[in-house]
């Protein structure tokens, strides 16, 4: 009996894209990785701009400007991924060490 009424209950999975976005973006990107797997409506959530812009650092424009090789992305949980890499060469001699997101000067 319970277990009908349980299968009668609306699930996350109903919601749109948006509001499943919306709930992913807060959590970490750990954990948006590992809602992939929970249905193809969180996949798809789980995989689109709105969430990954949030994991990105504010200045990611300037820093991605900065970046001395062209930085090229087709979406941005790949740009995510490559400001992940432990350090990113700018201009003028600088790194972002991406742990800390301190700039770093090579040549004093």
């Amino acid at each position: 009996m319970l277990s009908r009424e349980m299968n009668k209950l609306p699930t996350l999975s109903v919601l749109p894209e948006g509001c499943l976005s919306e709930i992913l973006s807060l959590t970490s990107p750990r954990d948006v990785c590992s809602a992939v797997g929970i249905t193809k409506a969180f996949k798809s959530a789980a995989d689109s701009d709105p969430v990954w812009e949030r994991f990105l650092p504010p200045d990611y424009r300037e820093v991605i400007a900065r970046a001395a090789a062209l930085v090229v992305f087709g979406s941005k949980k790949q740009l995510y991924r490559h400001l992940s890499e432990p350090y990113i060469l700018l201009d003028r001699g600088y790194l972002v060490n991406q742990s800390t997101l301190q700039y770093v000067t090579l040549f004093p």
